[in-house]
């Protein structure tokens, strides 16, 4: 688990079926076995290098993030060592499980901040979006400013210090990059449809009768 504050930028690049991961002295010493975001996708420690670690990469990594694509031209990363419980929990609960994709399709400097705007590649991701509602970015937790009706297109606002400290400030119109939705909201979603008398779904979703056998007036 991780909390999208990123601690370093550092650089992949793709080694026989693997990837090698470099730029974590920030946050070292690291162990094997270690877990380690890079740009928002949870990655193992399988051997350590110099400033670094291997790690094994599943055909579903790279065909769900950008991570390949970096790979294969030494790419710049966002780094973020896993959470421990002692820490505090600075931006919000990220997995490191990338849902999917998103592309920018605006970015614009500000006097005082950059707002970034965004629109994700599977649209059925937009339902889990909404204005002030967290949601990850190449691993960088950052606040929903404002979206379309079904969530599938939103801007972010981008204070300075984020801008300097992360890869954002090398992005461009048209730019891939990886999201993953705030999983308290998938989690909501998911018991709001469940059906306990019976253990299946229902579409129904949320209805004034289903508030009222559930304590709510």
């Amino acid at each position: 688990m991780f909390t999208g504050l990123v601690q370093s930028v550092g650089r992949i690049e793709r080694r026989a079926g693997a990837v090698l991961v470099w730029g974590c002295a920030p946050f070292a010493p690291l162990a094997l076995g270690d877990s380690v975001a890079v740009d928002g996708v949870c990655l193992t420690a399988a051997e350590l290098i110099a400033d670094g670690f291997r790690a094994d990469v599943s055909e579903e990594t790279l065909r769900r993030t950008t991570l390949g694509r970096k790979a294969d031209r030494g790419g710049a990363v966002n780094l973020e060592p896993a959470l421990r419980l002692s820490d505090r929990l600075g931006g919000h609960l990220v997995s490191g499980h990338v849902d999917a994709t998103g592309e920018v399709t605006c970015l614009e400097t500000l006097p005082h901040s950059w707002a970034l705007s965004i629109r994700w590649s599977e649209a059925r991701f937009g339902r889990y979006v909404c204005e002030k509602a967290s949601i990850a970015v190449d691993g960088i937790s950052l606040t929903v400013a404002e979206c379309s009706a079904d969530g599938t297109t939103f801007s972010l606002a981008v204070i300075p210090h984020t801008w300097d400290a992360t890869t954002l400030r090398n992005l461009a119109i048209g730019d891939t990059v990886n999201l993953e939705a705030d999983q308290l909201a998938r989690y909501a979603e998911r018991l709001l449809h469940a059906d306990p008398s019976d253990g299946r779904s229902t579409e129904e979703g949320l209805t004034s009768d289903w508030l009222a056998a559930h304590g709510w007036s």
